[in-house]
């Protein structure tokens, strides 16, 4: 056992949201994320991951043929992890990302204009539904995108690099702040 206690500290902790009549940037919770790797890139396993949930709180992201991300805004028990784990075993396996991700949410009717300033996806809502995702860079910085509603996106970042991202954001927002 070390002498030394961990102290949990946000990624973003001392970020204030920013808030405008177009645009609402915010730091999510450090819930939970959890990342699902089948042993096959064949199949859309997100009916089963759901079923093998039974928890409404925990949502499904596409990440990539064969893998997806549960994620949630609260933690989870070791025992509920150990059950998620289990219920999936037979088709993938779990590895959780929750220490190593962080959540941003964009929001607000030019949270596509701003997003868009970063990335080259197309973000119109015919070409990038909602509950569509996709990971792509945003600047130089790597991240997944989620739309959550027409007007609404979550940002999935490693933690290293989610003061970037936020500082990022913050400027490409400017203009409609």
């Amino acid at each position: 056992m070390s002498e030394y206690a961990i102290e949990h500290r946000t990624a973003l902790g001392d970020k204030r949201p920013v808030i405008s009549a177009a645009i609402a940037l915010g730091v999510l919770p450090e819930g939970q994320v959890l990342h699902v790797l089948s042993a096959s890139a064949d199949g859309d396993l997100s009916g089963t991951i759901r079923a093998s949930l039974g928890c409404d709180a925990l949502a499904i992201r596409a990440v990539s043929p064969g893998q997806w991300f549960i994620v949630g805004n609260e933690t989870i028990s070791v025992s509920a992890l150990v059950d998620i784990v289990q219920k999936l075993k037979p088709h993938a396996e779990i590895v959780d990302q929750s220490h190593g991700r962080i959540r941003i949410s964009i929001a607000g009717s030019k949270a596509t204009w701003v997003l868009a300033k970063g990335t080259g996806v197309d973000l119109a809502l015919s070409s990038f539904p909602v509950g569509h995702s996709t990971t792509t860079l945003i600047g130089h910085i790597g991240a997944h995108v989620t739309r959550i509603s027409e007007h609404e996106f979550e940002l999935m970042v490693l933690r290293g690099f989610a003061e970037s991202l936020w500082d990022e954001l913050v400027e490409l927002s400017r203009e409609y702040r």
